[in-house]
């Protein structure tokens, strides 16, 4: 049972730190049809997401903002997720990346995370364009093209569920260095 239901609200106490054995695991894959309980606590996770980026509740309950939120960065051994940027809302299930491009980007004032709480410095390198399959709420597989800041933000989420930090992928030796035999662009170029 979990305690994740349609009142529950999340707020940061419920979050798993980054040095939790639990955010270096791989996830179980979610059983489909999916369960009420996987699907209460995928609705908690994007109302968090929702209520993170509303300025009023983010002041009031003390929210850090995220764009995404993975199952184990809230104690759940799942491979499920939910994303909100620029508008869209989208729930993975079992996500996989299908295809992505050669072309990487990376966003200049690099990546956060809502297991973290400390300043990381440096470049994380993300694919450009990824397409992903993966299952909604109501157990239908779909795929998903995305590029951009919503390929990083889902880039992030699925390396969560892989036990992979955002911090794993930054140089070691040079936090500000870039893989040079690809073709790598920050974001901002883009816009």
């Amino acid at each position: 049972m979990t305690k994740f239901h349609p009142e529950y609200m999340i707020t940061m106490k419920d979050f798993v730190k980054e040095h939790s054995i639990l955010l270096r695991q791989q996830t179980q894959e979610v059983t489909i049809p999916v369960t009420k309980e996987d699907r209460h606590t995928l609705f908690a996770m994007l109302q968090y997401l929702k209520n993170s980026q509303d300025p009023n509740l983010a002041t009031k309950y003390k929210l850090r903002p995220g764009s995404g939120l993975s199952a184990n960065q809230i104690g759940v051994d799942r491979r499920m997720f939910a994303v909100l940027f620029n508008g869209t809302e989208l729930m993975f299930i079992n996500p996989k990346i299908m295809s992505h491009s050669l072309n990487m980007i990376y966003l200049p004032e690099g990546e956060a995370c809502l297991s973290v709480n400390r300043p990381v410095h440096g470049f994380v390198p993300r694919y450009e364009r990824i397409k992903v399959k993966a299952y909604d709420i109501e157990g239908q597989e779909f795929i998903v093209q995305l590029q951009g800041y919503g390929a990083i933000v889902v880039q992030h989420e699925i390396d969560h569920l892989n036990g992979i930090m955002f911090y794993d992928r930054i140089n070691k030796e040079n936090p500000f260095k870039l893989p040079t035999n690809i073709i790598i662009e920050s974001l901002s170029s883009f816009q």
